[in-house]
């Protein structure tokens, strides 16, 4: 068999008592999540004008509100991330558009979820070393799309293959001068699950997907991988659940920036409403992916009038924020928030310093990056070295520093991840306060602080969710197919 039937035929045949417990828990916690992030992409200016353009979340035309879905849930970074990938903008928006035309009920629906999720991230994994991670993955959409219609449909696996092979033939590639630059970002997650839709349409209709296609040598993998992790599409099917690997946000913006902006959040506690001119300088230690992406994004800034496609990724001032009002909300990415000067004026004190050990941290976990290292094994270096040069130089310090790692994980059990910050507040007066976070509120693996589940409960009902909604969503696998319908319209109205 080939990578692609294989896969499809394990996702063909799941049922929804395959599934460990805590996979489906977790299932649950995602789709109140990104209903949560749905809702909060609606109420932002952007978001309005994404539903004047191509209707309501929720729409006779299941694959119209499939594409409406994706688009809301993912901008502002506020969806949820997972090794490897944003997965629910199409594995939980798809089988939620798609659920009423199936008739699925609960169960039902948590099975089309956790299926999605697992194609979605084996695919997104074994091309993660590569140059489109992230959000700039839109392939992993057009999986999650085409297996969060598929397994709701009941088909067989035939048609699976024909349509990851007809929607992975041509997966878009994001440009990233468009991705930070304009809106483009709005769609980095409608537009693939939109083609993974007409490729499930495709297949229905009689038409053949390339079998070969994943690892074919001019096949996907090797147009998408600097370095191809062929074994992670199918190893340890049914065993390692990347689903356990699911980090949920509980502010916008990433990746990588959520410690900081956790700090932040302490330190406003601790100083009080300070005000830029009290602060002589704000410091950043982090690794070396989250200071890329913010030096990345910094390129691209310009005050209030910048994108918000680079706003989400740009450090400095989602920090500065935080600092002044203790929080950081949809509101800051939109006037009047954006046009106070107070805010640029402390984002140009603040310093972003590569820090050694927490770039070690980062490589040596599972998530956002270990996995992947360990099972390249000795090839890793290669990629470690060119990632390294991105920084400065040659990138063999970065291999150096890394150094050996274990083995691949072989369930996902007890992940942790790991995005370390620490920010240090100096303020004029002579008083200095730090703080250091490496494992984000919400994130896999983080201990102490609130439950994960009680953190999920928050975003939805601060998203203006109901605590009805909240609790029967708990119990989403006892629901039956009748009443699914109407607990969506309520999750998202």
């Amino acid at each position: 068999m080939t990578l692609t039937e294989e896969l499809s035929a394990w996702a063909a045949g799941v049922r929804f008592g395959d599934v460990p417990g805590d996979v489906v828990e977790v299932a649950k916690l995602q789709i109140l999540s990104q209903c949560a992030a749905i809702r909060y992409g609606a109420a932002h200016p952007l978001g309005r004008r994404l539903v004047a353009g191509f209707g309501e979340p929720l729409q006779q035309d299941s694959r119209r509100s499939a594409y409406v879905l994706a688009g809301l849930g993912s901008w502002l970074h506020f969806d949820d991330t997972a090794y490897a990938g944003h997965l629910s903008n199409s594995t939980v928006a798809v089988p939620m558009a798609y659920a009423a035309g199936q008739r699925l009920d609960g169960a039902g629906l948590l099975t089309s979820v956790v299926v999605a999720t697992e194609c979605a991230a084996r695919v997104t994994a074994a091309v993660t070393l590569g140059p489109f991670r992230g959000q700039t993955a839109a392939h992993t959409h057009v999986a999650g799309a085409v297996a969060g219609r598929l397994r709701g449909a009941g088909v067989p696996a035939e048609l699976w293959a024909n349509a990851f092979g007809l929607g992975l033939g041509l997966p878009p590639r994001t440009v990233i001068a468009g991705f930070l630059g304009g809106d483009s970002k709005v769609f980095s997650a409608s537009t693939p699950v939109a083609v993974g839709l007409d490729a499930c349409d495709a297949a229905e209709a009689g038409f053949t997907g390339c079998r070969d296609l994943l690892e074919n040598p001019d096949g996907f993998l090797r147009a998408f991988a600097e370095l191809p992790l062929p074994e992670a599409v199918t190893e340890c099917l049914g065993e390692r659940w990347h689903t356990r690997t699911t980090s949920f946000k509980v502010h916008p913006g990433g990746p990588g920036m959520d410690t900081a902006v956790d700090c932040g959040i302490e330190l406003y506690r601790e100083l009080g409403a300070v005000r830029a001119g009290d602060i002589e300088s704000v410091e950043v230690a982090t690794s070396l992916y989250t200071a890329l992406v913010a030096r990345w994004a910094q390129e691209r800034m310009c005050g209030p009038d910048s994108p918000v496609g680079a706003l989400v990724f740009a450090l400095p001032y989602l920090l500065a924020t935080t600092l002044l009002t203790g929080e950081l909300t949809v509101a800051d990415f939109t006037a009047p928030a954006l046009e106070e000067p107070e805010r640029w004026e402390l984002a140009d004190r603040v310093r972003i310093v590569l820090d050694e050990q927490m770039t070690y941290d980062l490589f040596h976990n599972l998530v956002p990056f270990g996995q992947g290292l360990r099972q390249a094994g000795d090839r890793a270096a290669e990629w470690l070295a060119e990632f390294g040069a991105r920084w400065e130089g040659d990138g063999r310090w970065l291999v150096d520093l890394v150094g050996e790692l274990p083995p691949p994980s072989r369930d996902f059990r007890g992940v942790r991840k790991v995005t370390p910050s620490r920010v240090t507040v100096r303020l004029r007066d002579g008083r200095s306060a730090t703080r250091q976070q490496d494992v984000p509120v919400g994130g896999v693996g983080a201990t102490g602080g609130t439950p994960t589940a009680a953190l999920v409960r928050e975003k939805f009902l601060g998203a203006g969710g109901s605590k009805e909604v909240a609790d029967r969503i708990a119990e989403l696998e006892r629901v039956p197919a009748e009443e699914i319908p109407g607990l969506l319209r309520a999750a998202l109205a």
